[in-house]
């Protein structure tokens, strides 16, 4: 019979790279040489264009750049052996210090530690029922989430097999809790949307004797809600990994009470009869987390926001060089809470769309990416590397200036 083993053997028998590449693409030799050199520009290979990050932290732009330091903790991880459940121990261990928590664990992002966390929710340390879920029979199965704060990502959620009750307001909640009811959820994002607000959010989940959970994955900056919203008595939080916190675009933290990151971690990897399988955080990505974490909790945070107001500024003051144009200096009050430019202009003087100037910056020289909607092109500088918003002030003045003239 044919086994997968014997199927490679075959296989690495066969003239396969001499008559493969002998036809004008690379010799075995000049594909091992070329495989060995550290100086591969693998994306040109790969026919993919770069781009200057002017829009943001979005997973789609492949969230932020790694710092080197984190770069260098995740090769250091890639050259030992160590047991997944070791390292997870012993980074939540120091993730739990570091942001005054009683518990915490690396998830492969804030999506998989919202499916993480409810599932532990649900299970406990019953592993009879970590087997179980998504199949809820004889468990609790509700999820009670304010209308306004439905999202994309409940579906992480919903993984879990649970039923989502929407609600407007406290009465409606409290006469939404039963006995089904498992867990009180909140979109950090949407605080300000909806008519609960977190800290009675909070409240009404302790006198339910319901856990909370609040998903924080765009809120850092600034740094002190990472501890934050555990001290106003959520037993869950999550961030994610590679947004402003520059760690492992595949990691998130999740946060809680020490009994429930114990039932999320039953449903991790290594552990295979789990509905957090597929969801693997190797050592190279937990460890890289943890650097990232440190180097950001260091940082002179008011020294970085300076850099990113100067270089908002010198944006604006270039584009309003060019008749018609306004623009719009702005800090978003949750999520993504950096200084950010909102750039418009009279339609009648620059004969131009924000679609049209987007799509010119992004198949300009270099590519750059922004955001924005039919009224306006948006910048933030965050994810810049220094020097990259000079060049974006220089592409936007041009393609403006030629709409005007």
């Amino acid at each position: 019979m044919l086994t997968r083993r014997s199927l490679i053997q075959s296989l690495a028998s066969l003239p396969l790279f001499g008559g493969l590449f002998s036809g004008g693409l690379l010799a075995k030799s000049e594909l091992v040489a070329h495989a060995q050199s550290s100086n591969r520009d693998y994306f040109k290979e790969l026919g993919l264009r770069t781009f200057i990050n002017a829009a943001g932290t979005y997973t789609a732009l492949t969230g932020s750049m790694l710092p080197d330091e984190v770069v260098k903790a995740m090769e250091y991880a890639s050259r030992e052996y160590v047991k997944l459940d070791d390292i997870q121990d012993k980074v939540g261990e120091r993730i739990a210090t570091l942001l005054k928590c009683e518990a915490a664990t690396v998830t492969a992002g804030a999506a998989s530690a919202l499916t993480l966390g409810t599932a532990g929710v649900l299970s406990g340390m019953d592993e009879a029922k970590v087997v179980q879920i998504p199949d809820l029979a004889g468990m609790k199965s509700e999820v009670i989430v304010q209308r306004s704060h439905h999202i994309g990502y409940l579906h992480a959620v919903r993984n879990c097999g649970v039923k989502i009750v929407y609600v407007e307001t406290r009465k409606e909640l409290e006469d939404a809790f039963n006995e089904k009811t498992a867990l009180l959820l909140f979109i950090n994002a949407h605080n300000n949307d909806g008519r609960i607000r977190a800290e009675e959010f909070v409240k009404i989940g302790k006198m339910l004797g319901i856990p909370t959970f609040n998903d924080c994955a765009a809120d850092v900056p600034p740094v002190e809600n990472l501890w934050k919203f555990m001290q106003m008595g959520f037993d869950l939080v999550t961030f994610s990994g590679g947004k402003g916190l520059r760690g492992p675009q595949s990691a998130g933290l999740l946060l809680g009470r020490k009994n429930l990151i114990a039932a999320a971690r039953l449903h991790a990897p290594p552990r295979g009869d789990t509905i957090g399988r597929g969801m693997k955080v190797n050592k190279e990505e937990v460890l890289g987390m943890l650097a990232a974490l440190e180097l950001y909790l260091g940082q002179d945070h008011a020294e970085e926001w300076k850099l990113w107001e100067s270089q908002i500024q010198l944006i604006s003051d270039q584009v309003r060089a060019v008749a018609g144009v306004e623009t719009r200096i702005h800090v978003p009050e949750i999520a993504n809470h950096v200084p950010s430019l909102d750039i418009s202009w009279n339609r009648d003087r620059v004969k131009i769309t924000p679609a049209a100037v987007r799509d010119a910056l992004r198949n300009g020289h270099p590519s750059i990416e922004t955001v924005g909607g039919n009224d306006s092109v948006g910048i933030t500088t965050w994810m810049m590397r220094p020097g990259e918003e000079r060049v974006v002030a220089r592409r936007l003045r041009e393609i403006l200036e030629q709409a005007s003239s």
